[in-house]
């Protein structure tokens, strides 16, 4: 027994501590914590159960955390506009079930923005629409503006007129067509999803257009990517008859208890990304513009160059001539270098285990102090990975201690700042 407990805490301890510690990470759908929202985070709430709404809960003791999770609505809800938050979903997975579920019955159609113009698979006939019985109905794709096409969609949904329809998602470079679409599905009596999983703060940054203030009914999103919290779902609403019927099919329908340790920390990096949001997003779009640029200059067929490449924190290559992107991900993995193989607009479905592309996203590197510069260096080591084809080992070594000058997490508070966080609250709550 002493013997696994030991391996158990070797690797807690050491064994992954070189994602944070000797890698570049550049996984799209991950962030990290500041040090303050890490410390609320690791609390006697992860013990706790808080099921139902606040002030209406089905356990006794739940007053703290009730008056937080009051609080951290207010706050997120005055970053986006609005007065109707929910917390409790505890993946964006998990948001946009409870929306679904809502909108549609089983055998009732929605239109979704395909996969190539950034879908997550949440919203298709192969996760959680199909579970949910929901006849998924793909939305036409411009492959020249890699989007939807306005004209086309606007087309379907009027021969359709499906009960709603899903834009945002997990694989975009350039904002979905919302007030279109909203215009459209609202003519046929439906309502409009928008998947902000990727891009909430970007949102809450001011670098991406809000949705709720373009036509979407409900915003469904993951609280650690570009909102770099602890892992966990949200939804915000434009619509209050929606807002009321998803309260209660949150629970009991998805949920029960809703990890509380979630709130708290997720409170502190909503105040981050108000006092520090604007800044950091608008360096994460131009990371993201100049790795793509550095990485065109490279060689690399990087997707988007007619739109300017990127105006979110992604950025997609097509590397198929160069191995294909499951090649591309593991030899970059061999040099610390942790991207994710991705389908891109020229493949097929069945291409999933070997797609096109890669997929990259700065907005973690950015998190802990990388600029413009440390983005052409990076481009610099994904060309001597992918296109010299180095001794991967030599390209760690260079990784290794690249890395090791970024150890501090940037746009966010201090324990010290308690004043400036108060003077936050008061303002927002």
């Amino acid at each position: 027994m002493r013997g696994i407990l030991e391996t158990a805490v070797s690797f807690i301890n050491e064994d992954n501590i070189w994602r944070v510690r000797d890698s570049i990470n550049l996984i799209a759908a991950e962030n990290v914590m500041s040090p303050l929202a890490l410390k609320a985070y690791m609390s006697d709430f992860m013990h706790r159960y808080a099921e139902g709404k606040p002030f209406k809960r089905y356990y006794q003791g739940t007053r703290f955390i009730d008056e937080l999770e009051v609080l951290t609505e207010k706050v997120v809800g005055a970053l986006l506009n609005t007065n109707m938050v929910e917390l409790r979903p505890i993946s964006g997975t998990i948001a946009n079930a409870a929306v679904f579920r809502v909108l549609g019955e089983p055998g009732d159609k929605a239109v979704i923005a395909p996969v190539q113009a950034g879908a997550h698979v949440s919203h298709t006939k192969f996760g959680t629409l199909g579970a949910l019985g929901i006849r998924q109905i793909d939305l036409p794709y411009n492959e020249e503006e890699m989007n939807v096409d306005v004209d086309k969609a606007v087309k379907v949904i009027e021969a359709e007129k499906p009960k709603f329809a899903v834009l945002g998602g997990s694989v975009y470079l350039f904002p979905h067509p919302v007030r279109e679409i909203a215009d459209a599905i609202h003519s046929v009596g439906g309502k409009l999803v928008y998947d902000a999983a990727h891009v909430l703060g970007l949102i809450m940054g001011g670098v991406w257009r809000n949705p709720l203030e373009y036509g979407a009914d409900a915003m469904t999103a993951s609280t650690h990517k570009t909102f770099p919290g602890p892992q966990g779902g949200l939804i915000a609403f434009r619509d209050e008859g929606i807002y009321k019927a998803v309260g209660k099919t949150v629970f009991p329908w998805f949920v029960s208890n809703h990890h509380l340790h979630r709130i708290p920390a997720t409170l502190i990096t909503a105040l981050e990304m108000a006092e520090f949001g604007e800044e950091y997003a608008r360096q994460i779009v131009s990371n993201a513009r100049t790795l793509a640029e550095e990485l065109a200059s490279y060689g690399f067929n990087v997707l988007g160059e007619k739109l300017g490449y990127t105006r979110s924190h992604q950025v997609l290559v097509n590397v198929r001539a160069l191995g294909g992107g499951a090649w591309a991900a593991q030899r970059l993995e061999e040099a610390n270098i942790i991207v994710n193989k991705n389908l891109l607009p020229i493949d097929p479905p069945e291409a999933v285990r070997d797609p096109s592309g890669i997929r990259i996203g700065v907005q973690e590197v950015t998190r802990i102090g990388m600029k413009e510069s440390e983005m052409r260096y990076i481009a610099e080591l994904m060309y001597k990975v992918l296109i010299e084809k180095r001794d991967t080992r030599k390209v760690r070594e260079e990784v290794v201690e690249f890395r090791r000058q970024y150890t501090k997490v940037h746009y966010c508070f201090r324990e010290d700042d308690a004043p400036r966080i108060v003077t936050l609250l008061d303002l927002l709550a």
